[in-house]
């Protein structure tokens, strides 16, 4: 099978991470990014990375880059590519454009300029031209400006990886699913499971960093729950290649389903725990991944199954997240103490956007990890 050249983007930070997933995977000349991590492979192996990456946010299949220095040039760049290999006729896009110029000063003009050279190379050929849907097109087609050079892909994944598609309702300023499976990742989590180590998280609002390392601890594919990918749509789609990929999948998924793993959460807000159990439910997880209300100061460690050590992970709030930083102290203080009394063979990974809060904790962090990740 013929290899391409595809981008698989991703948050500020997580690109080195990314790079050994793709890695993993089979990938070829990969290549970090400022805005992910590029890479060669067959179709069959994009397929791969949509479904069972933790860490992408899009897969973008590479069309071409150009050198240009006005409208005139992008118009003739879109419209040199065979866009009928792409999008039907009767089909729909969306352009999905970023950068700026001195030509292109927003991304709504850059957006529309792309556009009307995909349609003209419809009309050019005598062809009916795709219609624009903005909600749910065929085909998603991206376009990224970056100095004086416009690179044009398809989108392969629809929206983004990050929505596994098993997360209704993530309460108050949701932790997202990648960032969650990179913080994981970097705490060597999946090493770790296979150790037998456990899982707890103590403050665990909807429960993203427990399903997401059970997902990892299973080897589940997180893909899998996920309704449709942007390919579906496009002309370049290999219906029996992708049923291929995905019901290999689904069998990794009934062969670990019997791991025995050891994940726990924790919430004091009644409310965030039912978001949680509705989640576990939603992706059939009941008897991997167990949550109780419990505050943070009546959290002890394990005693059953002999469990030495394990990994304690936690999103607690964070000023900018949810209140004043000033306030915030004590409780960043409370986990140092919790985590010194009850946990200390463990390891503990706590994501936190403030410097000084982590530093409440009163503990010397073994390893920082500074990056952009957003929730």
């Amino acid at each position: 099978m013929m290899k391409q050249q595809y981008l698989a983007t991703s948050p500020a930070g997580v690109g080195v991470y990314l790079a050994q997933e793709l890695l993993s995977f089979g990938a070829e000349e990969v290549v970090e990014r400022p805005v992910g991590v590029s890479f060669t492979g067959t179709l069959a192996l994009a397929y791969r990375v949509c479904l069972w990456s933790r860490l992408a946010n899009r897969v973008i299949l590479q069309l071409g880059a150009f050198d240009v220095r006005s409208t005139d040039d992008i118009y003739e760049a879109v419209t040199g590519l065979d866009w009928g290999a792409h999008i039907r006729e009767s089909g729909s896009l969306m352009v999905d454009f970023s950068g700026r110029s001195e030509a292109i000063r927003n991304a709504q003009f850059g957006a529309q300029k792309v556009k009307d050279a995909i349609v003209d190379r419809y009309r050019q050929a005598g062809r009916s031209r795709p219609s624009v849907d903005l909600r749910e097109p065929d085909v998603r087609v991206t376009a990224k400006l970056a100095k004086g050079q416009l690179t044009v892909g398809i989108d392969l994944s629809g929206d983004s990886l990050h929505q596994r598609g098993y997360r209704l309702d993530g309460g108050l300023a949701p932790l997202k699913e990648n960032i969650a499976a990179a913080a994981l990742w970097a705490a060597d989590w999946p090493a770790r499971s296979r150790r037998g180590e456990a899982l707890i998280d103590p403050m665990c609002g909807s429960g993203t960093l427990l399903l997401e390392g059970a997902l990892m601890a299973l080897n589940r594919a997180p893909g899998l729950m996920r309704q449709r990918f942007g390919f579906q749509g496009w002309l370049g789609h290999d219906e029996t290649q992708w049923q291929a990929v995905r019901a290999d999948a689904l069998e990794q998924s009934t062969q670990s389903a019997s791991t025995d793993v050891e994940i726990r959460g924790y919430d004091a807000d009644i409310s965030a725990v039912r978001r949680a159990t509705d989640n576990i439910v939603r992706l059939g997880l009941e008897s991997t991944v167990r949550i109780r209300c419990k505050s943070l100061s009546a959290l002890t460690r394990p005693t059953h199954r002999d469990l030495v050590t394990g990994l304690l992970v936690m999103n607690p709030p964070w000023g900018e997240r949810m209140g004043d930083a000033s306030s915030l102290r004590h409780l960043y203080h409370s986990i140092g103490e919790v985590i010194s009394r009850e946990f200390t063979d463990w390891s503990a990974a706590v994501l936190t956007s403030d410097v000084s809060l982590g530093k409440a904790i009163g503990l010397r962090a073994h390893k920082r990890y500074v990056s952009e990740w957003a929730t």
